[in-house]
C-alpha cells in the first residue's frame, strides 16, 4: 500500500467486502478501552465510526480522544456473539499494523463531543468547531446542503435563472436597519449590506430576465429570536416577469410542497393550499401566521355582549374562542386568568352546564336573549367553555395568543402534521403607533390594490397590497408581492407614507429612473431557508441549523466580534469614535 496517503477508506464505508484486506484509515479518535494487553478503538470521521483493535496496547497510552490519526490495518470479521448491531459497522473490526497521530488533542475538552447540545449554547458557540463534531449537530449541516441542492434543482427545472446580485449596496428604508460599511474612496459616504435583493431583482425583471432566482444573503440588524437569526440569513429569492400572484402562489406551492414531502417526515398540506384573507386570519386565529393545526377558532362577540349590562364590554371589540369538555381543575383556570393579565388582557369565560345555564361571573349580567343568541351563534352544547377578552386596540393579539396557549395546555395540536396556508390582502398602509401617521405596513414596492385611482380616492388605510405571505404552523415561511412597476403609483405612494418625490428620487434611484423606460409587471416571493430547516429537522432553535451562527446577543465569542479595529483602518475610512 502507498504510505503517502491517509487513507483510501472512509469509516463508515468499511464492510463486509472488505474481510481480509489491508486498509488506511484516517479520522478522530471517538473512544478508547484499555484492557491491558488489549486495546479496543473507535475511529469517526463524516460517514461514520468503525472499530480498532490491537494487541499491543501499551503502545498506544499517549493517545487521547478527538486526535486525529491514520491507521493501517486489516479488516476482520467479527464473531457472532460480538456484532454491534448499533453501528453500521458492527460486523467487522480493523487490526491495526500501523498508527500515526496526524493532530494531538489536550485532554482537556470543554464538553463530551456526543452530548455537545447539553452545553450552554455559548459554550458551544465558543467552541463551534468541536460541537459540529457531533455527529447530530453535524447532521443539520450536511441536510442543509441536501435540501439547497434539491431548492436549486427544483427552481432551474422551472426554467429560472440564478443570479447572483451585490452584498455591497446603497442604504435603503426598508424596515429593518440596516448594516452600513463606510467608504474609503468616497469620505462621509456609506455603502449597505442588502436586507433582500428587492430592488436589484426588480431591475432584473426591467432587463428583461424571464424568471430568476439565487440562494440569497440577507443582512438585517434585528434583535434576534428563537426562530429568527441575528445579522445575517439566507433566503429562496425569485421573481418572474409578466406575472400575477397566482403565478407565485403555483411556483411557491410546488418548492415547499416538493421539499417538505421529500425531506419531512409528516403529512403536509395538499396543493393548493389554503388561502386566508388578512382580516379573516385575524379575526379567526389573531395573528397573519396562523398555526392551523390547532383547530380552535375566534368569534367576533361585541354584536352580542356589547347588549349586556357589563361595563367593560362598552364600546370595545369582544371575542371568544369555544372550546369542547374541558376537565380542568379551578387552579387551572385561575393560571389562564394569570396568563391573559401577563400578557395585557383580563380573561373571563363562561361554562355551559349540562341544561345548557350558564356558570360564569358575568352571567349575571345577561338578558335571556344574549343567552340565545351566543348559544345559537356558537352552537354551545354541554361541557363547552367560551373564552372571552375585551379590549379596543389589542383584542385580536391577545385573543391570537390565548388560542395557542389554550391550543397547547389541552393538546389540541397535531404535531404529525405541516398545514401550509396563503395569508393575502394585506394592509397597504397602517397608523404609526407613535403619531397615528400614514406608514407602509409591509413591502412598500408592492403594487397597492386599485392601483393609482385607490392611493388618490380612498381612505389610506382601506387600501389592500397585493400581497402574501406563506405560513406554516405558525412561522411565517415566506414573503413576496406583486411589484409595483408604475414611477407614478411609487410617487403617490410614498408621498401617503410622507415621502416626497425628492425622497423617491434620492433612495430609490435606479427604480425610480427604470420604470420610465418600460417595466414589466413582475411578482415573486422569498421563502426563508433557514426556517424552512429548523420545521424540517424539528428543531426549536434556528441557529442549530447554521454552521457559525452569532449568539443570541448578537455577538460571536468564537471570532471575537463585534471588536475594535485598527485605528489606520478608522483614519482611511474618515471615522471618529465618540466617546
Amino acid at each position: 500500500m502507498n504510505e503517502n496517503i491517509y487513507r483510501n477508506v472512509y469509516c463508515g464505508k468499511v464492510n463486509k467486502d472488505y474481510i481480509g484486506k489491508e486498509i488506511r484509515l484516517a479520522g478522530w479518535v471517538n473512544s478508547i478501552r484499555n484492557l491491558g494487553g488489549l486495546l479496543f478503538m473507535t475511529l469517526r470521521d463524516e460517514t461514520g465510526i468503525v472499530q480498532l483493535i490491537s494487541e499491543e496496547a501499551e503502545k498506544y497510552l499517549n493517545i487521547n480522544r478527538e486526535s486525529t490519526i491514520t491507521v493501517t490495518g486489516i479488516v476482520n470479521k467479527r464473531t457472532d456473539d460480538m456484532i454491534n448491531k448499533n453501528m453500521a459497522t458492527g460486523e467487522i473490526e480493523v487490526k491495526i499494523i500501523s498508527l500515526e497521530v496526524l493532530g494531538e488533542c489536550e485532554n482537556v475538552l470543554p464538553f463530551e463531543i456526543a452530548r455537545s447540545k447539553e452545553s450552554t449554547e455559548d459554550t458551544r458557540l465558543k467552541y463551534r468547531y468541536l460541537d459540529l463534531r457531533n455527529p447530530e449537530v453535524h447532521e443539520n449541516i450536511l441536510f442543509r446542503s441536501k435540501v439547497i441542492d434539491f431548492i436549486r434543482m427544483t427552481m432551474k427545472n422551472m426554467e429560472f435563472t440564478e443570479i447572483q446580485t451585490p452584498i455591497i449596496t446603497a442604504t435603503s428604508p426598508e424596515g429593518a436597519r440596516d448594516f452600513i460599511v463606510p467608504s474609503r474612496k468616497f469620505k462621509g459616504k456609506f455603502y449597505a449590506l442588502p436586507q433582500a435583493p428587492q430592488i436589484f431583482k426588480q431591475l432584473l425583471m426591467v432587463s428583461g430576465f424571464n424568471k430568476y432566482f439565487q440562494i440569497a444573503p440577507c443582512f438585517r440588524d434585528e434583535d434576534p429570536r428563537s426562530d429568527r437569526l441575528y445579522g445575517e440569513f439566507y433566503q429562496l429569492d425569485f421573481e418572474m416577469s409578466f406575472a400575477t400572484a397566482e403565478d407565485v402562489y403555483a411556483v411557491g406551492e410546488k418548492v415547499f410542497y416538493d421539499i417538505f414531502t421529500t425531506f419531512g417526515n409528516k403529512e403536509v398540506s395538499p396543493k393548493p393550499f389554503r388561502r386566508i384573507p388578512y382580516d379573516e386570519a385575524m379575526l379567526k386565529y389573531g395573528s397573519d401566521k396562523p398555526d392551523l393545526r390547532n383547530p380552535l377558532e375566534i368569534v367576533d362577540l361585541t354584536e352580542i355582549l356589547s347588549k349586556s349590562d357589563f361595563e367593560p364590554f362598552k364600546n370595545t371589540t369582544i371575542r371568544g374562542i369555544k372550546v369542547n369538555n374541558i376537565d380542568k381543575s379551578n387552579s387551572w383556570y385561575k393560571s389562564m386568568e394569570e396568563y391573559v393579565k401577563s400578557i395585557g388582557g383580563i380573561l373571563g369565560y363562561i361554562k355551559v352546564n349540562e341544561d345548557l345555564s350558564f356558570k360564569s361571573t358575568l352571567d349575571k349580567f345577561m338578558s335571556d336573549d344574549i343567552r340565545n343568541e351566543l348559544k345559537e351563534k356558537l352552537s354551545l352544547s354541554s361541557g363547552n367553555v367560551v373564552f372571552i377578552i375585551a379590549d379596543k386596540e389589542k383584542c385580536a393579539k391577545l385573543m391570537g395568543q390565548l388560542r395557542i396557549k389554550l391550543g397547547n395546555e389541552l393538546d389540541l395540536i397535531d404535531k404529525n402534521k405541516y398545514e401550509f396556508c396563503i395569508i393575502n390582502d394585506f394592509p397597504f398602509f397602517e397608523k404609526d403607533e407613535e403619531d397615528g401617521s400614514v406608514a407602509f405596513a409591509h413591502n412598500p414596492f408592492s403594487m397597492p390594490q386599485g392601483g393609482l385611482e385607490a392611493l388618490n380616492s380612498d381612505d389610506p388605510f382601506s387600501i389592500k397590497a397585493y400581497q402574501y405571505d406563506f405560513v406554516c404552523n405558525g412561522f411565517e415561511m415566506a414573503s413576496g408581492g406583486v411589484r409595483n412597476h408604475s414611477r407614478e403609483i411609487l410617487k403617490k405612494a410614498f408621498e401617503l407614507a410622507g415621502y416626497d418625490e425628492e425622497v423617491v428620487k434620492s433612495k430609490f434611484p435606479s427604480l425610480y429612473e427604470a420604470f420610465r423606460f418600460g417595466a414589466p409587471p413582475h411578482a415573486g416571493m422569498a421563502p426563508g431557508i433557514d426556517r424552512i430547516l429548523m420545521l424540517l429537522k424539528d428543531e426549536e432553535n434556528i441557529r442549530e441549523m447554521v454552521a457559525f451562527p452569532l449568539g443570541a446577543n448578537g455577538a460571536d465569542t468564537m471570532m471575537g466580534c463585534p471588536g475594535e479595529v485598527f485605528e489606520k483602518q478608522l483614519r482611511e475610512t474618515h471615522i471618529k469614535i465618540r466617546d
